[in-house]
């Protein structure tokens, strides 16, 4: 009984520590963005009110950008994935800041919940420091984990609109889907609890999902959306898993987007 229990306690021990080596996957090498087909790419360093310096490429548009996108990550890779929404947003008349988090893109440091949302204000600061942002015209896009983060700055500083692709209820939700086995709510050290914060954010928002995603369960992106405030829209996107095309820079993806700043 007694070595059942310090097996126990060294299994416990041993999530504890290394939990968020489970949550966060950053790739570390960056291509240059026109391998990428970002031709018009500008490289941009910003620093955290830590004393970190964050990488990102600012896609800018000329004349004056029709909107600013601010575009928060999910919890793997690093900006270079994110370009093709890059492309089709520019291609709409879009300025857009694609950046990496703490510890993503070789960027110094270790994802934490409190760091990504400190780097997620130093993000902003950036681009309403560009004489060519619009502050009024601000629109913060959170894809998966990314989705937590630009929620909490929402409920901070309010943009123009806000957009959750394959939003969840909170991280300890989605780890109860993926390790049933495990005290999730006593071991989870970074909560990224949207729900308890979406009922603070009163903005035009957009909630994109597809119905089979198996990361995060539609449930949970239909029960943020329930519990959010008008004006309020929702996309399901049929057939389509977390991290499909259609999910990154899909037709019907754009389409709900526009829709969603026409009337901002």
């Amino acid at each position: 009984m007694l070595i059942l229990g310090a097996l126990a306690l060294l299994m416990g021990l041993l999530i504890w520590t290394q939990q968020r080596s489970l949550i966060y996957f950053p790739f570390g090498q960056v291509p240059d963005p026109s391998a990428m087909g970002l031709k018009d790419a500008t490289s941009v360093t910003f620093p955290t009110a830590d004393g970190l310096t964050l990488n990102g490429w600012f896609i800018a548009h000329t004349p004056a950008p029709r909107f600013t996108f601010l575009v928060f990550n999910g919890n793997a890779g690093n900006r270079a994935m994110r370009a093709a929404l890059a492309t089709a947003l520019a291609g709409q008349g879009m300025a857009v800041l694609l950046f990496d988090y703490r510890g993503f893109g070789g960027n110094p440091g270790s994802p934490t919940e409190d760091g990504l949302t400190e780097d997620a204000r130093a993000a902003r600061r950036y681009v309403l420091g560009r004489a060519d942002v619009d502050p009024r015209r601000l629109v913060y896009f959170g894809e998966s984990l990314g989705s937590a983060v630009a929620a909490d700055l929402a409920v901070e500083h309010p943009p123009a609109a806000l957009i959750l692709r394959s939003p969840f209820t909170s991280l300890t939700d989605v780890g109860r889907v993926h390790y049933t086995y495990l005290p999730v709510a006593w071991l989870l050290r970074d909560r990224f609890d949207t729900l308890s914060r979406i009922a603070r954010i009163r903005v035009p928002l957009l909630v994109i999902a597809g119905d089979r995603d198996r990361v995060v369960p539609l449930d949970q992106s239909r029960r943020l959306y329930d519990a959010a405030n008008e004006p309020k829209s929702l996309l399901i996107v049929p057939d389509a898993d977390h991290n499909d095309p259609v999910l990154l820079a899909g037709r019907d993806m754009l389409a709900a987007i526009l829709r969603l700043l026409a009337k901002t």
